[in-house]
């Protein structure tokens, strides 16, 4: 099917920051629909159809948004939209406050169910898997359907399964539970950056993202610290009843609050309307005329990440960084109890409070975000449009280098007899890195990607997901064999070992890439899509 169309005659269209659902269209797509506002609210098209042998013209109006539309969520009030990104950025600070706050007392399972404490630890390893396998079907099902009902419906589940791990009289219950709510609170982790997309043009952005940065590592620095004093005075089924508690008050907040924004749906209800009401099929969108074909699809949005992952060197070993430096954030969860409750005989809440540097340096680095969206302004300026996507490396270079920093500080100062001020300082360098290399990671990927970023970034959460789920199972022995110090001493040389690759791909990326089947390259247009994602 082939299709040619114009705006109506003497439009003067308003270009838009739309996201774009190019891995659902057919690439004779018209994407002009989702990249303009228009007076009249459609794009006149036809489509060339063969039908018993010959071709047939069958003319369509594509439904667009209007000039100033208030409809647009770009058009929304920044009122509005702030109200919108501090809810999304809310439920994320929930969902990873929720992975994290049990292990303020994994030994009260242990003893209530007499299991060993590897199998108890899998009430953090389910969870963490399911943030790895939930985004390769939420991320998919958000463009085809919308975000709200991905949010509402995935949430939900999460939720309703906060209660039988709650009340769980076995093992058993308490996994299978888990690993439901690791797989239904990963939706916001998978689509929230869509959603800022969604609501933010590209030169409003930096502030909106760098507020929603923090609250996936905030909400693990704050799950144990709360944790600490609920499990020293309630127990550990309150672990479970302050997640239902928190998570129902926020689910709420959004469900009643939060609109939906992706433009895409908002336009396919659009048309929908306008054919009910004026009688009018013609009334469409490209959604409607130029799906792929379900094979297509399936391959786009599910074989497409691993062909990344295992062809792609760059998406290989990003991801992989990646990977390493979220294992050290869980593996912090169970190497702080080890340190400080079994070394220096802390109470769970005081080892609680051993986790706020950390959390000040994730603060500290959001604040530090807008500095380094100026930058790259900066550098979009000299170089007279987008720089090269190594630019993104920049402040990765930097702040590669404070996660050793801060490893080899916890390592050597864990000592029975060093002051407990040693190993909870080092958090502030690990957390003031950590931002800064997941933004670089995610915006590399993006620029070298484009069309194809939205695969990459789910090939990243894929195996980061698995290496993070599976590293808390092994600290505990790691470090009661080799010792403290160098358990954490082994863990700062694999990120020592690490910086070198965002030093790599700035001096050899643009050769790597220019050598690649999926990246983008210089002579390519660039494409419309926003990959946030």
């Amino acid at each position: 099917m082939a299709s040619t169309s114009t705006l109506h005659p003497g439009e003067d269209e308003a270009i838009t920051d739309l996201n774009i659902p190019t891995r659902i269209l057919t690439n004779d797509a018209n994407l002009e629909e989702y990249r303009h506002e228009t007076r009249t609210g459609v794009i006149l098209q036809t489509h060339l159809r063969e039908v018993d042998g010959h071709e047939e013209k069958v003319r369509y109006k594509l439904v667009t948004f209007t000039e100033g539309d208030p409809e647009n969520p770009k058009n929304w009030s920044k009122l509005k939209k702030w109200w919108c990104t501090i809810m999304i950025s809310l439920v994320c600070f929930t969902v990873a406050f929720c992975s994290a706050v049990i292990t303020a007392d994994i030994e009260g399972v242990m003893r209530d169910f007499h299991v060993s404490e590897e199998v108890a630890f899998l009430t953090i390893t389910l969870f963490v898997i399911g943030f790895g396998v939930g985004p390769m079907f939420f991320a998919p099902l958000s463009e085809m359907y919308g975000r709200k009902v991905i949010y509402v419906s995935t949430l939900l589940v999460g939720l309703l399964f906060i209660i039988p791990g709650a009340v769980a009289k076995n093992i058993g219950t308490l996994l299978v539970a888990r690993a439901i709510d690791g797989i239904g609170f990963s939706a916001p982790m998978t689509i929230v950056g869509g959603t800022l997309a969604d609501l933010w043009k590209n030169e409003e952005r930096g502030v909106p993202m760098a507020a929603f940065s923090a609250a996936p590592f905030i909400g693990p620095a704050i799950g144990p610290l709360v944790g600490g004093f609920i499990a020293d005075h309630k127990g550990w089924r309150w672990l479970y009843w302050i997640q239902l508690i928190l998570a129902g008050f926020v689910y709420a907040l959004m469900t009643l609050t939060v609109p939906e924004t992706y433009a895409p749906t908002i336009l396919l209800k659009r048309a929908r309307r306008l054919r009910k009401e004026t009688g009018d099929s013609s009334y469409v969108t490209e959604q409607e005329v130029s799906r792929r074909p379900l094979v297509e699809e399936l391959q786009v949005y599910f074989l497409r990440p691993f062909q990344l992952l295992f062809v792609e060197l760059i998406v290989f070993l990003i991801s992989l960084y990646m990977s390493v430096l979220y294992g050290l954030l869980y593996m912090f969860f169970v190497a702080y109890p080890i340190v400080y409750q079994e070394g220096k005989g802390y109470s769970a809440s005081i080892t609680g409070l051993m986790f706020i540097p950390l959390a000040i340096g994730v603060l500290c680095s959001a604040a530090c975000s807008p500095l380094v969206n100026r930058h790259y302004k900066s550098l979009w300026i000299k170089h007279g449009g987008p720089p090269p996507p190594e630019a993104r490396l920049i402040p990765m270079m930097l702040s590669c280098w404070l996660i050793p920093i801060g490893l080899f500080i916890f390592a050597w100062t864990s000592y029975k007899r060093v002051h407990w001020i040693g190993p909870a300082i080092s958090g502030f360098p690990v957390g003031f890195g950590f931002i800064f290399l997941y933004n670089s990671a995610n915006n590399y990927l993006v620029d070298s990607y484009q069309h194809q970023a939205a695969s990459a970034l789910a090939a990243k959460t894929f195996i980061r997901s698995f290496w993070g789920a599976g590293v808390v199972l092994f600290t505990v022995q790691m470090y009661h064999r080799v010792g403290y110090e160098w358990a954490g001493s082994i863990l700062a040389f694999i990120a020592l070992a690490c910086c070198a690759i965002p030093y790599l791909f700035y001096y050899k990326g643009a050769a790597i890439r220019s050598h690649s089947k999926y990246a983008y390259s210089d002579g390519q247009e660039r494409s419309t899509k926003d990959f946030g994602h």
